[in-house]
């Protein structure tokens, strides 16, 4: 069957459609004939080798699916060959099939097509645990996002008003995306070309000199010392990734949390997978189950196949890309 692999570290050109064995699955899992699969910004992290998310080469990416159920492993039960699904592998999704726990294989209802529902495991999944488990949102929370632009903040910009409401603003790192991140739903959209000075100003200029409620960083501790500046008292800050891939620099003293009532935690998708599937499966539940009755809609962008998504990642990398792409892979 057809893959996508990672040959070595690198961009585009580590990045193959191969020819690689048929998965099997074993006890507690099952085998999914994939028809969509989702981009993640875990991808780009993996391709460049930063640490911890890719020990070994070659490395098969792709932790989001949707398909159809060809194989079940001994032990499980609730699922069907034959039976449309949603699916978090742990990885080796990009490619025409992939084993997953079926813990975390979800059954669709006819009405969720198997296009959008290849964003909900890591896409729309992620958003909602980030809003309600790791950051405690509040019908009229403000809600800072920083790189709002990609997947996961226009997933937010959905839940948001499905959670209650609240004022929702962005940070992008082109100047140019802005105008999407404000059509998906964010009151304000601002570049981190910005000094952060000038930029933790513009934020409370924003909010009426109050500060946010909630902040959600996907860049590791780069922007932690904006999150605390414009942080309302008693905000909650949630870290999320590394997308730079720098150095991760250490958390603030406890002085500083205790002075603002703040609190800085962390949410990792893949942590949540192997520690807690049952969360990230309700998560799932939960999504699929909106989009079925017409409340949540997320528009995704179709790449035509496995071969145009290295130069996906790439503009995923480069910053230049907006919103959520999947890819067509199977029937």
């Amino acid at each position: 069957m057809r893959a996508l692999v990672m040959t070595a570290p690198g961009g585009a050109a580590n990045s193959l459609v191969q020819e690689v064995g048929e998965p099997e699955p074993g006890p507690g899992q099952v085998t999914v004939d994939v028809a969509y699969a989702g981009l993640n910004f875990v991808d780009v992290m993996t391709r460049r080798g930063d640490a911890a998310y890719a020990t070994d080469w070659p490395h098969r990416p792709g932790k989001e699916v949707s398909g159809t159920v060809r194989a079940l492993g001994e032990g499980v039960t609730g699922l069907a060959v034959g039976d449309r699904v949603v699916a978090a592998p742990v990885g080796a999704g990009l490619a025409e099939a992939v084993v997953a726990e079926a813990a975390l294989t979800v059954p669709l209802p006819d009405a969720v097509g198997l296009r959008e529902a290849a964003a909900v495991p890591l896409g729309l999944a992620t958003a909602l645990l980030l809003l309600t488990d790791a950051g405690h949102f509040t019908a009229g929370d403000t809600v800072l996002v920083h790189s709002a632009g990609g997947g996961i903040g226009h997933a937010l910009a959905q839940l948001v008003p499905l959670l209650g409401g609240g004022r929702l603003i962005g940070t992008v790192g082109r100047p140019d995306k802005a105008s999407a991140v404000l059509a998906s739903g964010y009151r304000h959209a601002f570049a981190r070309d910005e000094d952060d000075e000038k930029l933790a100003e513009a934020v409370r200029t924003a909010t009426g000199g109050r500060g946010v409620d909630l902040v959600l960083d996907p860049l590791g501790t780069e922007t932690l010392d904006l999150d605390l500046a414009v942080a309302a008292p008693g905000a909650r800050i949630v870290l999320f990734g590394n997308a730079g891939g720098g150095a991760v620099a250490d958390l603030p003293p406890l002085a500083r949390l205790m002075a603002g009532n703040l609190s800085v935690t962390g949410f990792s998708h893949r942590g949540l997978a192997a520690t807690a599937p049952d969360r990230l499966a309700r998560a799932v539940r939960r999504v699929v189950g909106l989009l079925a009755d017409g409340g949540l809609e997320l528009p995704v962008t179709e790449l035509p196949g496995l071969a145009a998504v290295p130069a996906a990642h790439d503009a995923m990398e480069e910053r230049r890309a907006t919103g959520k792409y999947v890819v067509r892979v199977g029937g």
